[in-house]
C-alpha cells in the first residue's frame, strides 16, 4: 500500500491542507466546554445576562469558523481522494495492458474487474475518510485530555489512563480484521466472476436448462462471502461497542470523583460540566476513529491486492535494442501458377524451426517440435480438431505468448528481437470471437488504421463481403454499433472485424476461424478476395477442410503436433488426419487412394521438419 503513495505526488499540498483545516475545526471545538464552564460558573453564577449572551454569541462564532473549516477540510480531502485513486485506476489500466495473455489468464479476468473497480473505491473512501478524521480524531483525544488537564490535573488522570487501554482494544482489532478483509476480497472475487460468467453464458445456460445448477453454484459462493463477511463485520464490531463501554466507566468515574472534589470545593460546577464535555467529546472522536479504522483496515487491504497487480512484471515485452519489422526483402511469390521451385528460393517470411508451447502451471505442452516454413505472399490454410492447437500456433506470431522452445522468426529475425507494436502493427490478428466497440461502424473500422479514407473503409468492406448489408443501413459508416456489436448478427460481425483487420497495411494477415458463422457462399467470396491479396501473407485458420481447399499450402495439426504440411490434393492421398476431416466435412475423398496408416502422416511430419518444398513428384508434399 506504501508503495501507492507515489500516485500522491502533486496532490501533497492539498492532502495537508485538508487535515490542516480540520486541526483548525478541533480548536474550535475543544474551546467550548471551557465557554460553558465560564458560563455557569460566572454567568449564571452571578446572574450577569450580559455575560451570558457574549459567551453565547462567541460558541457561535467558533461554530461558524469550524463549519467553515470542515467544509474546507472536506473539499480538500475529497479532491484529493478522487484525484489520487482515479490517477491509480489509470495506471492500473495501463498496466493491465502491458499483460501478456499468460499473466491475464494466470490472474483472471473477474479479479482484475474487482481490482478496478471495488478495491478501488475502498481506496477512494479510505483515503477521503484518513484526510479528513486520521489527524483530527487523536488531536481531539489528546487535546481533550491537555485541557482536562488544565481544569484538573487529577481528573485528567483518569483521561490519561483511559487512552492507553482504548488504543490497544482498536489496534488489536485492526490487526485481527486486516487479513479477513483480504478473504471478504477474494470470496468477492470469486462472486463477481460467477456473475460475470452466467450474464456471459445467459443464452448457453437457457439452451441447456442449467439455471438451476448456477443458481445452485452462485448461492454457495454468496454463502461464502457473507460467512467471510459475518466473521469480520463480528469483529469489527466489538469496537464500538467496546469503545463506549470504557469511555462510560470512565465518564462515571470522572463523575464521581468530580462531585466529591466539588463538594469539597476543589472544583466549580461549570469544571466539572466542562470535563464531562471533554469526555464526551473522546467518546465521539472515538466512535469516529473506531469506524475510521475498519473502514482504512478494508482501504490497505485493498490497496495491497492494487499493488500486486503492479508488481507483475509482463513476460512479454520489447528487448533492450529492440528493432522495428523492416518487410524488405520478403517481396511476394503469390501467382494463380506458382510452383514448389519458386516458392523455395523466396525467404520464408515466417520459419518455426522446432516451436514448442506451454502455457503457464499447464501439465503438458500445447505445441510440440513444429518446423515449417512459411512464404511471402502465401495463402496457407491451418486446420485440425478442437484443441489441436491452431488457436495457439497462430497466436505465437504476433507473441501474444511466448514459445517455450524451439526458434520463431518473422521476417528473418527472431519474433522477441522485435519492438511489439511494430511487430503487431506488422501482423494483424482477427481473433476467433468477433469484438466490436461501441461507436459506429467507421470507428470501429478505424481501428485499424486512423488515418484510412472512406475509400479504403469500403474496399476493406468490400473484400470483406459486409459493403452490401452496410449500404443497406441509411446512415452506412456512421450506423450505430452498440456495445459487443449486438445490434449485428453473427455473420455481421465477423466480417466487420475482419473488414477491419484489411483497412490495415499488415503484411501477414491472420484469420482464426473468423468466418465460422458466414454462409458458404459469402465464405468462398471471402476466400477469393483472400486469394487475390498478393502483397499479403495470408493465414486462415478453420475447422472445415471445404474452406481451405484453394489455399496454396495447408497445415494440419493433431495434438500440438504438425502433421501435414501440403496441398488440398496432396494431403487427401498422404495425411490420414487431414483425409478423416475432409471426409467429416462432406468433402468426397472416394475417388483418391487412401494413405497407409503411418506412412502419409510420417512423410507429412518428415516434410514439415525440413522445412522445404518436395515436388509432389518425388513422394513428398508441400
Amino acid at each position: 500500500m506504501r508503495k501507492l503513495l507515489r500516485y500522491m505526488d502533486g496532490y501533497r499540498l492539498r492532502a495537508v491542507a485538508a487535515p490542516m483545516f480540520k486541526f483548525f475545526e478541533a480548536i474550535m471545538e475543544l474551546l467550548v466546554p471551557l465557554i460553558v464552564a465560564s458560563i455557569i460558573d460566572i454567568g449564571i453564577a452571578q446572574g450577569d445576562r450580559g455575560y451570558i449572551v457574549r459567551r453565547v454569541l462567541l460558541m457561535v462564532l467558533f461554530g461558524v469558523a469550524g463549519l467553515a473549516f470542515a467544509v474546507t477540510a472536506q473539499y480538500f480531502s475529497a479532491k484529493v481522494a478522487v484525484a489520487y485513486t482515479g490517477r491509480i485506476r489509470r495506471a492500473l489500466f495501463k498496466h493491465l495492458g502491458t499483460l501478456s495473455y499468460t499473466e491475464i489468464d494466470t490472474i483472471g479476468t473477474d479479479t482484475l474487474v474487482t481490482r478496478l473497480t471495488g478495491d478501488m473505491n475502498q481506496i477512494q473512501n479510505g483515503v477521503n475518510l484518513t484526510l479528513r478524521l486520521l489527524m483530527r480524531s487523536p488531536f481531539i483525544v489528546l487535546g481533550a485530555t491537555v485541557m482536562a488537564y488544565t481544569v484538573d490535573h487529577r481528573a485528567a488522570l483518569v483521561f490519561v489512563g483511559l487512552i492507553p487501554v482504548l488504543a490497544v482494544v482498536i489496534f488489536t482489532i485492526m490487526l485481527i480484521t486486516i487479513p479477513l478483509y483480504r478473504r471478504v476480497q477474494g470470496r468477492l472475487d470469486r462472486v463477481v466472476g460467477a456473475l460475470r460468467r452466467n450474464l456471459a453464458g445467459v443464452r448457453v445456460l437457457r439452451a441447456f436448462n442449467k439455471e438451476d445448477a448456477e443458481r445452485k453454484d452462485f448461492r454457495e459462493r454468496t454463502d461464502e462471502l457473507e460467512h467471510e463477511q459475518r466473521t469480520v463485520g463480528g469483529v469489527s464490531a466489538l469496537l464500538n461497542p467496546l469503545t463506549y463501554c470504557l469511555v462510560n466507566i470512565a465518564i462515571l468515574i470522572l463523575v464521581y470523583t468530580g462531585a466529591l472534589r466539588v463538594e469539597a470545593g476543589i472544583l466549580t460546577q461549570g469544571a466539572v460540566i466542562a470535563l464531562y464535555n471533554y469526555m464526551s467529546q473522546i467518546l465521539v472522536e472515538l466512535v469516529k476513529l473506531a469506524n475510521l479504522i475498519i473502514n482504512l483496515t478494508r482501504a490497505i487491504a485493498c490497496g495491497n491486492r492494487v499493488q500486486s497487480i503492479f508488481e507483475i512484471t509482463p513476460s512479454v515485452v520489447s528487448p533492450e535494442g529492440a528493432i522495428k519489422v523492416d518487410p524488405a526483402g520478403f517481396e511476394s511469390t503469390h501467382s494463380e501458377n506458382k510452383t514448389s521451385d519458386a516458392t523455395s528460393t523466396a525467404a520464408p517470411v515466417i520459419s518455426f524451426n522446432d516451436v514448442s508451447l506451454r502455457y503457464a502451471k499447464a501439465s503438458s505442452e500445447m505445441l510440440e517440435h513444429i518446423t515449417c516454413d512459411i512464404y511471402p505472399g502465401e495463402y496457407v490454410g491451418v486446420i485440425g480438431g478442437t484443441g489441436s492447437g491452431k488457436t495457439s500456433l497462430v497466436q505465437l506470431i504476433p507473441r501474444f505468448y511466448d514459445i517455450t522452445g524451439g526458434s520463431l522468426k518473422v521476417f528473418g529475425h527472431e519474433v522477441s528481437e522485435y519492438d511489439l507494436d511494430s511487430l503487431r502493427h506488422a501482423v494483424r490478428i482477427v481473433p476467433q470471437k468477433a469484438v466490436l466497440f461501441a461507436g459506429t461502424i467507421r470507428s470501429n473500422l478505424l481501428w485499424g488504421n486512423p488515418e484510412a479514407t472512406d475509400e479504403q473503409l469500403w474496399n476493406a468492406l468490400e473484400n470483406a463481403c459486409a459493403a452490401d448489408f452496410v449500404r443497406a443501413i441509411p446512415e452506412g459508416l456512421d450506423a450505430p454499433v452498440t456495445k459487443g456489436g449486438t445490434n449485428f448478427s453473427g455473420g455481421q460481425r465477423q466480417r466487420l472485424t475482419i473488414a477491419r483487420a484489411f483497412v490495415t497495411d499488415a503484411r501477414i494477415l491472420i484469420l482464426d476461424d473468423s468466418g465460422s458463422a458466414l454462409d458458404y457462399a459469402t465464405e468462398q467470396k471471402l476466400r477469393k478476395a483472400l486469394h487475390s491479396m498478393s502483397d499479403r501473407t495470408v493465414l486462415y485458420v478453420s475447422q472445415r477442410a471445404g474452406a481451405l481447399t484453394a489455399c496454396d499450402r495447408i497445415l494440419v495439426l493433431e495434438d500440438g503436433e504438425l502433421v501435414g504440411n501440403g496441398k488440398h490434393e496432396e494431403l487427401l492421398a498422404t495425411c490420414p488426419v487431414y483425409r478423416e476431416i475432409a471426409a467429416a466435412s462432406g468433402i468426397d475423398v472416394s475417388g483418391v487412394p487412401a494413405p497407409a496408416d503411418n506412412s502419409g502422416t510420417a512423410n507429412s511430419a518428415a516434410s514439415a521438419l525440413s522445412g522445404t518444398f518436395v515436388p509432389a513428384t518425388e513422394g513428398g508434399v508441400r
